[in-house]
């Protein structure tokens, strides 16, 4: 499943039609899905308010309201003159049943939903005047609110503040990444008869779903043992970051790893990994003793402070799939990586990716799809940038995380991130493989313990369980799946 940017939809829309699919069955699918959607949410609902756009989006929300008429309901439709194509169809066919009262009169006073239908995606500035003045009176009103495709403003402010948002053909970025999901409410994803084929552009950002990812996990054979399942070094720590490498190497037992290994200075007595890890105190990052572990891959620079460089170059020495982390997230230390062609992982957080692209914190958070292609692309590795939802990209490809919540912004989490993903490095997947697979994982288990107050001790320890439930096939992606799509 794909991540469609508002132009992507608009191609994907114009190629249907190219193919012989007339555009006026989409919009009477997605009109049709939006009401049915209505009264699947609030099916004891009689009196509907429908506000629309004179755009497509508008015409969806005329068809809506059309089917609610023909089911039974009550229905005022507020809509200003100049509908064109499909839309204008819509509305003739509407006004068959029922006249269109002029938007200048919107009034929500009785209304038990709102149907939301001002303004699809692409909107190029914030609304104003009259306008901003609708979107007040909708999120103002005593009622329900249903928004088509987005809430109406999106990604500005103001917008509408949904109860529910049905996304119509494939989920777009304010479906997806906060703050602007936040306005989504219940977010159900409509079929409306897109051929398959143009969903799927390998082009797109991939959005992980649970199939997919469950077709990942390693398989865990009958005479499995602790050397055959995958081994994991992890190296860091210093005297003021001493429980890092800790929640590294509980990650990484929790996701799977049959021995891991902690190698740390001496001076940082501090670090206490858990009973079941091999503790490997060393006295400088450059002692040989890092080849005891016979490690499969390595996990690097969770709390390394200052010595975090020196702790990523002693690691290269071994030659084994390497995630960076925290610490050991340099340029000089990545592009070194880089030129021994590695299999590696890096997992900034915004602070740390624009260390590494030379941006502002802001900028990276703002634009994360593509300050995580940029990091893929300059340091020829696959990118894990952390965020709200956490972005995926190696070179020519990139992923969007559907799992994780909130709650899981704390102290530690990272730490357990970077464990989980070396244990499935350390199990045989690709780097890509890993990083996906490793950050559903992770955000999975964060879901199963959702609420503030959570500690990063906590996501590890549901890690099992979260393997175990996407194992069985019981996990479902955080939207619904609308009527038509089944």
């Amino acid at each position: 499943m794909r991540l469609f940017t508002p132009e992507a939809m608009r191609v994907a829309d114009a190629r249907a039609v190219e193919l012989g699919y007339p555009s006026l069955l989409l919009m009477e699918a997605a009109g049709r899905a939006v009401a049915e959607a209505a009264l699947a949410a609030w099916p004891a609902a009689r009196r509907f308010v429908v506000v629309s756009g004179k755009g497509n989006n508008g015409g969806d929300g005329l068809v809506a309201a059309r089917w609610l008429l023909l089911w039974g309901r009550e229905v005022r439709v507020f809509a200003p003159e100049g509908h064109r194509g499909d839309a204008a169809l819509a509305r003739a066919a509407l006004e068959v049943h029922q006249s269109v009262e002029p938007i200048e009169a919107l009034d929500l006073r009785g209304a038990e939903v709102v149907v939301d239908a001002l303004f699809g995606t692409g909107l190029s500035r914030p609304l104003e005047g009259e306008w901003a003045e609708r979107v007040a009176l909708i999120n103002a009103a005593d009622a329900r609110v249903l928004a088509v495709d987005v809430p109406s403003g999106l990604p500005h402010e103001p917008h509408v503040q949904a109860d529910l948002t049905v996304a119509l053909a494939g989920l777009k970025p304010a479906h997806v990444f906060y703050p602007e999901r936040s306005a989504c409410g219940r977010i159900v994803l409509a079929d409306i008869g897109m051929p398959r084929a143009l969903l799927e552009s390998r082009e797109l950002p991939e959005l992980l779903e649970p199939e997919a990812m469950r077709a990942l996990l390693p398989a865990r054979p009958g005479d499995a043992h602790k050397g055959s399942v995958g081994r994991v070094l992890v190296v860091g720590g210093a005297p003021s970051y001493t429980g890092a490498p800790a929640l590294a190497a509980l990650g990484a037992y929790r996701a799977g790893a049959g021995l891991v290994t902690v190698a740390y200075p001496r001076d940082a007595a501090g670090v206490e990994p858990p009973l079941e890890a091999v503790r490997l105190p060393v006295a400088r990052w450059q002692d040989a003793r890092l080849a005891e572990a016979r490690a499969e891959a390595v996990a690097v620079g969770m709390g390394g402070g200052e010595g975090g460089g020196a702790a990523a170059r002693a690691v290269l020495r071994l030659r084994k799939p390497t995630l960076l982390d925290a610490d050991a997230l340099y340029p000089e230390v990545l592009k070194v990586y880089a030129e021994a062609a590695l299999p590696t992982v890096i997992t900034p957080h915004p602070g740390e990716a624009a260390r590494l692209l030379d941006q502002s914190p802001a900028a990276v958070a703002a634009e994360p799809l593509a300050h995580a292609r940029e990091l893929a692309r300059r340091y020829r590795t696959v990118a894990v940038l952390k965020g709200g939802p956490t972005v995926i990209c190696k070179p020519g490809r990139c992923a969007v995380n559907t799992t994780g919540n909130p709650a899981m912004a704390t102290g530690g989490m990272g730490d357990v991130l970077s464990g989980v993903i070396a244990a499935l490095l350390a199990a045989g997947l690709e780097p890509w493989d890993a990083a996906r697979l490793g950050v559903y994982l992770h955000g999975l288990a964060g879901d199963a313990v959702a609420r503030v107050g959570l500690v990063a001790r906590d996501v590890a320890e549901a890690l099992p369980g979260a393997r175990a439930r996407l194992a069985r096939g019981e996990v479902r992606p955080y939207w619904d799946w609308g009527l038509l799509g089944g």
